[in-house]
C-alpha cells in the first residue's frame, strides 16, 4: 500500500481497532468510544475487509485477537501515538479559557490528602476545565494508562507500559495515628499489643508494616480493614485503635482535630509516590500544564526544581 492508498483508510476505524484490542469486547469498546454497538460492529467488518483477516475470534465472553491482529497492533500503536503527538503540539493551551477534560488516576491516599489543594489551584487558573478522577493503585495503573482511560496518574507504582513516563513526586514515611489521650509516645510493645486499623483497597489484613515487624520477630493484630482514608478519623475516635498511614494523610487527618500523630516505634522504610503518564502525552501543552500543577501541589518541597 502506498500513501495514496491511505485515503481509503478512516482513522476512526483504526481507533476502533485499538480499543477492541484493549477491551476485547464490542460492548465495552462501544462504551469507551461513546458509540453504539452497531457502529463498532460495522467498523470491525470494514477492518476485516481492509486487512483480509478475521482479526478477532470469539472465546467465551471475550474476543481474542488473531496473530495478524497482534502484528497490526504492534505496528499501529506507535503510529497512532505519533499522530496524536503531532496534533497536540500544534494546539495552543490557555488555562484561563480552556474547556479541556482531564482524566486522572489517583490512589485513595492521594485523592483524600493531596487532591483538595490541587483542585483549588486548578479552579483558580482554569475554571472551565473538567476533572474526571479514577481510583487507581499499582495494580490498576498500567491498564488505565495503556487503554487511554487516564492521561496522568499519581500513586505508588511498579510495572508500567513500555512507553510510560514516571517521576518521583515525594518520598513518604509512615506515621502513627491515634485518638486516645494516654500521654507519651507508644513503645514497640504497646504498639504490638494495641489493635490496629488498616486502609486496604483489596481488603487485606496485613501490609508492609507487618513485614517490618516480622523482621523484628514481632507482630500486630489488625481488627479493622477499610477501603479508604476519608472515614478513618471518625472510626478511630473514642477507641484504642492505631493506624499506620502515609505522613501526608496523617497530617490532613490530624488537622481535622481529635487525633495525634507520632513516629512509629520501629524502623520503617520510606516509599515513593509517583506521577506517571503515557509517553505520547509528554509534549502535549495541556497535559504539561496539568503535570506542572500536580508537581507544584502534590510534591514535597525537596522534589521541586
Amino acid at each position: 500500500m502506498n500513501r495514496n492508498d491511505l485515503r481509503r483508510v478512516d482513522l476512526n476505524m483504526l481507533i476502533v481497532f485499538e480499543t477492541l484490542m484493549h477491551e476485547r469486547s464490542v460492548t465495552r469498546a462501544a462504551e469507551k468510544l461513546f458509540l453504539g454497538q452497531p457502529a463498532i460492529s460495522a467498523a470491525l467488518g470494514r477492518l476485516r475487509n481492509l486487512f483480509n483477516d478475521p482479526l478477532f475470534v470469539r472465546s467465551g465472553r471475550s474476543m481474542e485477537p488473531t496473530a495478524r491482529a497482534r502484528e497490526i497492533f504492534a505496528l499501529l500503536t506507535p503510529a497512532l501515538d505519533s499522530i496524536s503527538s503531532a496534533v497536540s503540539r500544534a494546539t495552543d493551551f490557555n488555562p484561563a479559557t480552556s474547556q479541556a477534560v482531564f482524566r486522572l488516576g489517583l490512589s485513595d491516599d492521594v485523592e483524600f490528602a493531596l487532591l483538595p489543594p490541587l483542585l483549588r489551584r486548578l479552579r483558580a487558573e482554569a475554571p472551565g476545565v473538567t476533572l474526571v478522577v479514577r481510583r487507581a493503585n499499582y495494580l490498576l495503573m498500567p491498564g488505565l494508562l495503556a487503554s487511554g482511560e487516564i492521561s496522568v496518574g499519581v500513586s505508588y507504582t511498579e510495572e508500567l507500559p513500555a512507553n510510560a513516563k514516571r517521576k518521583v513526586l515525594r518520598r513518604s514515611v509512615p506515621r502513627l495515628l491515634r485518638a486516645d489521650s494516654i500521654p507519651g509516645n507508644l513503645s514497640l510493645d504497646d504498639y504490638c499489643n494495641r489493635p490496629h486499623a488498616l486502609v486496604s483497597f483489596a481488603g487485606d489484613l496485613s501490609g508492609f508494616i507487618d513485614e517490618e515487624l516480622h523482621k523484628l520477630g514481632r507482630k500486630r493484630r489488625v481488627v479493622l480493614a477499610v477501603p479508604q482514608f476519608s472515614g478513618l478519623g471518625a472510626l478511630l475516635a473514642g477507641t484504642d485503635l492505631l493506624a499506620s498511614i502515609p505522613d501526608y494523610t496523617a497530617s490532613v487527618l490530624q488537622a481535622g482535630g481529635g487525633l495525634r500523630v507520632e513516629n512509629l516505634p520501629l524502623p520503617a522504610p520510606s516509599f515513593e509516590l509517583h506521577m506517571v503518564w503515557p509517553g505520547v502525552q509528554d509534549t502535549d501543552p495541556a497535559e504539561r500544564w496539568l503535570r506542572s500543577r500536580i508537581q507544584m501541589f502534590c510534591a514535597d518541597p525537596d522534589s521541586l526544581g
